[in-house]
């Protein structure tokens, strides 16, 4: 069958290519993480899909690039207006797909799916331009022109709005795109799909295959028709796609993992410390900027800790279907399997276990226990690489400058939180940050025209307002000369 029944909303499983619905020969099965359920068997694509999804990208770009902003804005406006009358369907499908809440999904997830269209929308028609300026007489003109055929692959932790952060910046830009979506949770790019096609979006200009990364996702990257790649995901898969783009000389863009720390220092509000650091257990920990690694003044450390484990403790861990549950399930099996080797690894190594450490025994699947581990081994594998997972880690430091080396002693630098009650102070440790974004005094505070995206190993390239346009676009100067006119 070709239709699924997913907590009773239809999700069409196969392929959507050049507006049409195609089937592949092979499957693979999609069970949701809560409970373990069957819920589809997907089109498993591969090599001949992408040929096909990029063929008909390819051939429907002169009809998009060639719209006016205003003629694509207006149909990324229809596919918004559309995600909001289906929020509660794509709600929750999403949540028996990946796990996340449903409340979440309901109050922000999706309507940041629909904001995502609406902004990068609006932006291209009102805001995409650089004041023109002269050079010895001569005018410089700076315009944005569609690059091509985009390709976007994006992780299972939140499908559909990591996505369409993608995909309509690109839309907007005037280029086509082919999308595969995670293996782990592929259903709502179907109903995006759908949503496209009943906005009037021209056939050819969205596409989505399914399939898995080292069969679909490599046939992709290793396209020579793609203009543009956009991954999002870890460093070892990035590499491989960062290889196969540089045989087509594809730029990419690359947001890729973190272990970013959580600065508090001894004149924190101590209120603000704690609730911060709780939130790092959003989404059972599956969130890549997460401040993972505690970085605590050593005179208030003990304080912070006992009253950051009281308010842990309260934390209810359950079906995220349920409205009073904080944090669900991992995302699969094979993901709970690896959040917890670290931790028995870490544990067998010595490291002290101060809250949680295992799986949840009343809940069982693949529920993990939101876990502290004090005072790790400097340098063990715990403080150093991402578990993304309910996993966190405290460490603590006498002197600014001794958090700012812990802070920057790792591969990546995707973000940072900074909780310090001198705004000076503050200042002083943030300029000293290696990261892209930096928190002070808040959490996960995003704005769609800032610039996002890693330092280091934490990925290459930023999105977001303009950036998503240099990025998505070729950015073109022309220079007109003063004379040479015909009156």
């Amino acid at each position: 069958m070709s239709m699924a029944n997913v907590a009773g909303v239809s999700v069409d499983t196969r392929h959507f290519i050049g507006g049409e619905r195609i089937a592949s020969a092979q499957t693979f099965a999609d069970h949701s993480p809560i409970d373990g359920v069957h819920l589809a068997d997907i089109s498993r694509g591969g090599k001949q899909e992408v040929d096909l999804a990029v063929a008909a990208a390819k051939a429907a770009f002169p009809i998009w690039s060639q719209m006016s902003p205003q003629e694509r804005g207006a149909i990324l406006h229809r596919v918004a207006d559309l995600v909001e009358e289906r929020i509660e369907e794509l709600a929750i499908v999403e949540t028996t797909d990946n796990g996340s809440l449903l409340r979440s999904h309901r109050r922000g997830v999706m309507p940041r799916v629909a904001m995502n269209f609406r902004f990068f929308a609006d932006y291209a028609m009102n805001q995409l331009s650089y004041p023109d300026f002269e050079t010895r007489g001569h005018t410089n003109h700076v315009t944005w022109d569609p690059a091509g055929v985009t390709g976007i692959i994006t992780p299972w932790n939140a499908p559909l709005m990591l996505a369409t952060w993608r995909i309509g910046p690109a839309l907007a830009a005037g280029d086509t795109v082919v999308a595969k979506p995670p293996e782990w949770a592929p259903l709502t790019a179907s109903l995006l799909a759908d949503i496209t096609a009943e906005a009037g979006m021209p056939p050819g200009v969205f596409n989505v295959v399914q399939g898995f990364g080292e069969e679909a996702g490599a046939a992709l990257t290793a396209h020579p028709d793609l203009s543009r790649i956009s991954f999002t995901g870890s460093v070892p898969t990035a590499k491989l796609v960062a290889k196969a783009a540089a045989e087509n000389l594809v730029p990419c863009s690359f947001e890729l993992g973190g272990k970013s720390p959580l600065i508090i220092t001894d004149d924190a509000d101590l209120d603000i410390a704690v609730t911060v650091a709780v939130e790092q257990y959003d989404n059972a920990g599956q969130v890549c900027l997460s401040g993972t690694r505690f970085l605590v003044q050593r005179g208030i450390a003990e304080k912070f800790k006992a009253a950051f484990i009281e308010r842990a403790k309260q934390i209810k861990q359950g079906d995220p279907r349920d409205e009073a549950t904080d944090i669900g399930p991992q995302i699969h099996p094979e993901h709970f399997t690896r959040v917890k080797g670290f931790v028995d690894r870490a544990v067998a190594e010595g490291q002290t276990v101060v809250l949680g450490g295992g799986p949840n025994s009343e809940l069982g699947g693949n529920f993990f226990m939101p876990t502290l581990i004090d005072n790790p081994t400097v340098g063990s594998e715990i403080i150093t690489q991402e578990v993304f997972g309910p996993v966190l880690c405290m460490q603590q430091f006498d002197t600014d400058a001794e958090a700012i080396e812990m802070a920057n002693g790792t591969e990546f630098g995707l973000a940072a939180v900074v909780i310090c009650g001198d705004k000076k102070r503050a200042e002083a440790i943030t300029d000293r940050l290696v990261a892209g974004t930096i928190w002070v005094n808040c959490f996960f505070v995003r704005d769609l025209g800032a610039p996002f995206g890693g330092s280091k190993k934490s990925g290459i390239g930023r999105e977001g307002g303009i950036w998503s346009f240099d990025f998505y676009a070729d950015v073109k100067n022309t220079v007109f000369a003063p004379n040479g006119w015909k009156e």
